[in-house]
Order: structure tokens, then C-alpha cells, then sequence
């Protein structure tokens, strides 16, 4: 079965930049039309889509994040990388990647396998 598991530091600087990988086991994440997905979740407020990468490497972002985010995928190792630059107080928030038959833009149900989530603190 599939199975996601994020990493990265649970602290960051404001203005610097956070950077987590996921990390696939189960699954190709080359795979025909599958969708790797970054969703986070802020304390107390709901789920916020940031972007996706396709099984092509194809990306989108969220209009909101998008001048902030970049999202790439190392193949040899199946993992994919979310980097939030500039970040501030407001980007803590526990962070999930996840698996879907779609970008999962639309709505987080559309996604079907998740990691476990990592919380993700940031300093002022």
C-alpha cells in the first residue's frame, strides 16, 4: 500500500524559507495519472491547499502561495519538496502531503492517501 511520510525542521525564522520532503513508499510518484499534493492546516482554522505536482512534473499553486512556493520532485529517490520562502508567523501550521487521482484543489477529500502531517512552527 501506499505510504507518505513528511520530514523537515518543525522550526523556522520568519523570512526564511521552509522546506519539507515527502517521502513515498508503495507507489510511484511517476506513476500514470497520479497527483502529489501539499495541504496544511493553520491552529484552530481548516485545511489550505498550497499546490501539486503531477506524475508528468507538472506544477500549480495555490494563487494565494504562489509567489512563494515551489514544489519539485527527486524520482531516484520517489520524494517530492515543498520550499515556502518568506514565511511568517501566519505559515505555522501542521503540513500534509498526500496522494490523489486529482491536484486536490477542489476539495481535500479528492486526496486519498495522506502522510501522518508534521507541525511546523514559525518565529517571529
Amino acid at each position: 500500500q501506499v505510504q507518505l511520510q513528511e520530514s523537515g525542521p518543525g522550526l523556522v525564522k520568519s523570512s526564511q524559507t521552509l522546506s519539507l520532503t515527502c517521502t513515498v513508499s508503495g507507489g510511484s510518484i511517476t506513476a500514470d495519472n497520479f497527483y502529489w499534493t501539499w495541504i496544511r492546516q493553520p491552529p484552530g482554522k481548516g485545511m489550505e491547499w498550497i499546490g501539486s505536482i503531477s506524475y508528468s512534473g507538472s506544477t500549480v499553486y495555490s494563487p494565494s502561495l504562489k509567489s512563494r512556493t515551489s514544489i519539485f520532485r527527486d524520482t531516484p529517490k520517489n520524494q517530492f519538496t515543498l520550499q515556502l520562502s518568506s514565511v511568517t508567523p501566519k505559515d505555522t501550521a501542521v503540513y500534509y502531503c498526500a496522494l490523489g487521482g486529482t491536484d486536490c484543489s477542489d476539495s481535500q477529500f479528492e486526496c486519498i492517501y495522506w502522510g501522518q502531517g508534521t507541525q511546523v512552527t514559525v518565529s517571529s
